[in-house]
């Protein structure tokens, strides 16, 4: 059997268990051997030409998917802020709070909360919108 063929084959079968296990790793291996088998299809290459072809696609293909990981936002799905920004709560007065400082609460939970500067803590309870999220402290701003 023809090399080049071994290695397209190499690398179909790594791209077919990359769909079976997904984690992105085995698809830039598999890339890599399916451009070296058509590379020693066209051409005659020695062993050693063809490792080095094969590490240069991998790296190509590794360096290709950081910088396309860089390049995309990062996923606001199951974080605080992207069910909370926005979200009406009833701030608690430092009396009626559990714990230190103060809470809001929305729905059914508590979390600590942070008023800007320019605002005092009430008396009594008090509607508040939540403007962000730092770490597990909502900062909130009477409605």
């Amino acid at each position: 059997m023809e090399p080049g063929l071994i290695w397209i084959l190499a690398g179909l079968l790594l791209l077919l268990a990359e769909l079976a296990i997904p984690g992105v790793f085995l698809v830039w291996i598999g890339l890599a051997a399916l451009g070296t088998g058509v590379l020693q299809l066209l051409a005659v290459l020695s062993f050693g030409m063809v490792v080095t072809v094969f590490l240069l696609l991998l790296g190509a293909g590794i360096w290709l998917s950081l910088r396309l990981r860089r390049a995309a936002p990062p996923p606001a799905l199951n974080t605080p802020s992207s069910g909370l920004v926005g979200r009406s709560g009833m701030l608690l007065p430092l009396g009626e709070a559990e714990g230190p400082g103060l809470r809001v609460r929305i729905g059914d939970s508590e979390w600590q909360a942070r008023l800007p500067l320019e605002i005092r803590a009430p008396e009594r309870p008090l509607r508040v919108r939540v403007e962000a999220v730092e770490g597990t402290t909502l900062i909130v701003r009477p409605e």
